[in-house]
Order: structure tokens, then C-alpha cells, then sequence
């Protein structure tokens, strides 16, 4: 697997290795001994997935305090934009975003680490999208920053006017009024 640093410390890029021939394609989606060497250790505890159609907005999300999650998150059909916000106060990249494309073709993951807030857009008809977290699912930690927040400046790849946003997704908070990381 090829790891690509980005310009926010701790935030990856992951592309694997595929074998493609006649009869379809064959890659390691998932190697601890090779991950925890590039990246750090990271046990995680949980699989996640969902599926979207086009539009689908999901996030900021977080989860605070010590119900932090680091997430390794991939596509496994269609395409999204994915993007991690750094919440880490101590940070030089406070505030800061990092996007990627992932989809089913480029095969692309993405390693976001505690401490930043998570959310991806659909861009194609319907997207499956799967995810590794380092820890379980506490709905009391549960946080949301807006996606539109200024502050952040989120480029996204489409009008806003297209989103389809969960109630909770419509409520989420400012960046100024977030409970953040030290």
C-alpha cells in the first residue's frame, strides 16, 4: 500500500495495491502489521457501514472526550467527498480541513485520526461506505459542527441547495461553539 501524508499531521491517504486481470481485481484492504508501521498503533474495535444516495450530506461528526474514534473509512461502491476537521486547540492545523475523493475506482481509504470531526458528501446515484473505528459508539459523546461553517470554509463539490440533511446534520454547531481537543 502506498501512504500519502497530508498537510494536516496524523491525517492519511491510503491507496492499495490492486491486481487487476480478466476476471476482476484482487488488493489488501486491510493490513495491521503494515498500517500500525506507517501509521502508529491503532486497535480497532468496530466495523461500520452505510449506504447513501446522491447528495446525502453526513456530518461533522464526532464523538468527544475519551469516546474520541480514529476512523479508516473506504468506499466500496460509488463516490464521495470525505473530509476530516481538525479540532485539536494545541494543533497549528486548528480549524483546518483536509477532502478527498473515494470511490469503488481509485480504491482510495482514509485514515483520520481522534480528535477531528468526520463528514462526506455522495456524489454518484448511491454510495456503500464502509469504516474502522478505534472505539465504540457512545451516543452520549455524540457532537456535530456545521457543514457550511464559515470558518472551516469547506469546498464542497456541490450546491449546498442539493444536500440531503439529516435532522441532526441541520442542527449542528459552529466551529466557536464546539466542545473541541486540547
Amino acid at each position: 500500500m502506498n501512504y500519502i501524508r497530508t498537510e494536516i499531521e496524523g491525517v492519511w491517504i491510503i491507496e492499495p495495491r490492486v491486481f487487476r486481470d480478466e476476471r476482476g481485481y484482487f488488493m489488501e484492504a486491510f493490513k495491521e502489521a503494515e498500517f500500525q508501521q506507517q501509521i502508529g498503533p491503532v486497535h480497532f474495535v468496530q466495523d461500520n457501514e452505510s449506504r447513501s444516495s446522491r447528495g446525502v450530506l453526513r456530518g461533522l461528526h464526532y464523538q468527544k472526550g475519551d469516546a474520541s474514534q480514529a476512523k479508516l473509512v473506504r468506499v466500496v461502491k460509488g463516490a464521495v467527498w470525505d473530509v476530516a476537521v481538525d479540532l485539536r486547540r494545541s494543533s497549528p492545523t486548528f480549524g483546518r480541513y483536509v477532502g478527498v475523493e473515494l470511490s469503488e475506482e481509485n480504491k482510495r481509504q482514509f485514515f483520520i485520526p481522534r480528535g477531528f470531526a468526520h463528514g462526506f458528501l455522495v456524489l454518484s446515484d448511491d454510495a456503500v461506505f464502509t469504516y474502522k473505528v478505534d472505539n465504540v459508539y457512545a451516543p452520549q459523546a455524540e457532537a456535530s459542527i456545521r457543514f457550511d461553517d464559515p470558518t472551516i470554509g469547506i469546498s464542497w463539490p456541490m450546491e449546498a441547495a442539493q444536500f440531503l440533511l439529516s435532522p441532526k446534520d441541520r442542527q449542528g454547531v459552529q466551529l466557536a461553539q464546539a466542545e473541541t481537543f486540547l
